[in-house]
């Protein structure tokens, strides 16, 4: 940026172009843990839960949307409509993303989350297919961009130290909102304590009320400092770095700063779609690869089981509608205990070991309980406690493609990152997922939904050779020291 101004390391003006020499990312990673890090957790990863919640619903109240005496959808429906939040999702990641890298990370808070929650109140009051396919849509497009701010956020705000097991646990919160959303179901799918004619409708609102409560949560979360310092704001970013400082009751002395490592950077306003593009395919093409496969994987595992689960338990197991949501509490737990036990390891056994055996592990995992369910092996008691069981391992490894996909690639590029390789992956991976498991539900054959259930088997496998051979050991690694920013200068 000739004829701009250079900022020195002592903060004064110089002539020249636009450079800083700052401590900014090295003072966030010197950080303990500390209640200001928990709040930002509680407040930002509450995404997930309200995902998960979003989710759940949508799986356990297929049975009422079927039975509703106006809606009377069909299997396939479900499929369409369930597809129809994963596109949502992929293009509010996408627009979204874009717009996260151009103009900060707290804005999107906002703006995404109000989308969501007033898409997710309007699915209240669908009175046809297309119109709950079109607000579903929106609630997708919502928590997509959600995704992207978030994750990205959440990234350059925890110490490195702690990066791994944080970014897992809050990804597994997902979980959380799924035993909220089964107990919702179980509650309002009663016909005892509601009319079905109103009680999935209740159900959508749920979220819609926790979204409005989180609104304010997020009010007091500052801008992220390592954006602020490229994107020509480095003493903005000194003062939340500090006041995170002082908040945390970890001042730092001035023989600690100098101390501290440095980095030069040339400020810019926003980066050029064109060296997005550079930076994704030439520079780290092996990374955007790796991603990719982890993110498809894990996509289609994930959203082909999880959005049809409800449908198993009724067609083939007889489970009234208004019981699935009592056995999808242990599947839930399975899915948060996992990142919560196994979390730490990506911490200090490593990136790469942690993520082949997991992805793995699903894999095989799946395989066998799917050979079990088609020769009628399985009760709908042991084929919950199969899913327990295998999620227990698939939740830290969906999660392990979240933290890879945010953690490697440079800041300027990282929630554009997220998105791409999010939309990308489910595009692949999820959105044909539910649909096609619908299809073969509505076989009635048991064979062919072990098929669907081969195919999700062989792919997580296949990441987990991927993450072995071709994955970054990130480990306790400052952000700069992974990915190296695209503005950096010698």
């Amino acid at each position: 940026m000739s004829g701009a101004t250079v900022t020195a390391p002592d903060g004064l003006p110089a002539q020249g172009a636009r450079v800083i020499e700052t401590d900014i990312p090295a003072r966030l990673d010197n950080l303990h843990w500390s209640g200001f890090h928990t709040r930002v957790v509680l407040a930002l990863g509450i995404t997930w839960i309200l995902d998960g919640l979003e989710v759940t619903l949508a799986g356990a109240l297929s049975g009422a949307l079927k039975d509703d005496p106006v809606l009377k959808f069909s299997n396939l429906d479900i499929g369409v409509a369930s597809s129809a939040y994963l596109a949502g999702a992929v293009i509010g990641a996408l627009g979204f993303g874009w717009l996260t890298d151009r103009i900060g990370r707290k804005k999107l808070f906002f703006i995404t989350l109000a989308l969501y929650l007033s898409a997710a109140a309007a699915t209240a009051f669908s009175w046809n297919l297309a119109s709950y396919a079109l607000f579903r849509f929106l609630t997708g497009a919502g928590i997509g961009g959600e995704y992207t701010a978030i994750n990205s956020t959440i990234q350059e705000l925890v110490p490195a130290r702690y990066r791994g097991w944080t970014d897992l646990v809050i990804n597994g919160s997902f979980w959380l909102g799924a035993a909220m959303g089964a107990v919702c179901a179980i509650v309002l799918l009663d016909p005892a304590v509601v009319s079905q004619t109103y009680g999935w409708r209740i159900a959508y609102f749920t979220g819609a009320a926790i979204g409005l409560v989180v609104l304010f949560m997020r009010m007091w979360i500052p801008e992220s400092p390592r954006w602020l310092m490229i994107h020509g704001q480095p003493e903005r970013a000194k003062d939340i770095v500090r006041s995170i400082e002082a908040s945390a009751h970890q001042k730092v002395s001035p023989a600690v700063i100098a101390s501290l490592p440095r980095i030069r950077l040339t400020q810019r306003d926003h980066t050029p779609l064109t060296e997005v593009a550079k930076t994704l395919l030439l520079s780290y093409r092996q990374r955007s690869l790796v991603g990719l496969v982890l993110m498809a994987a894990q996509a289609f595992f994930y959203n082909a089981i999880f959005f049809t689960y409800a449908l198993i338990l009724t067609d083939f197991y007889g489970i009234s509608p208004s019981h699935v949501g009592w056995y999808l509490l242990p599947f839930a737990a399975g899915n948060f205990l996992g990142p919560l036990l196994l979390g730490r390891l990506f911490d200090t056994v490593g990136r790469r070991a942690m993520i082949a055996f997991t992805y793995g592990m699903s894999g095989i995992l799946l395989a066998i309980s799917g050979y079990l369910f088609s020769i009628g092996a399985m009760s709908a008691q042991t084929q919950t406690i199969a899913w327990m069981v295998i999620f227990f391992f698939a939740s830290p490894a969906a999660s392990a493609a979240y933290l890879t996909v945010s953690e490697t690639f440079p800041i300027e590029v990282r929630a554009l990152a997220i998105a791409l390789f999010y939309a990308i992956g489910t595009g692949i991976g999820g959105i044909a997922g539910p649909a096609l498991f619908g299809v073969l539900i509505d076989t009635g054959s048991r064979g062919s939904v072990f098929a669907g259930y081969l195919l999700g088997a062989v792919l997580m496998i296949v990441a987990a050779v991927v993450g072995w051979r071709h994955a970054i050991a990130a480990e306790r690694k400052p952000l700069e020291s992974v990915a190296r920013p695209l503005a950096a200068t010698e």
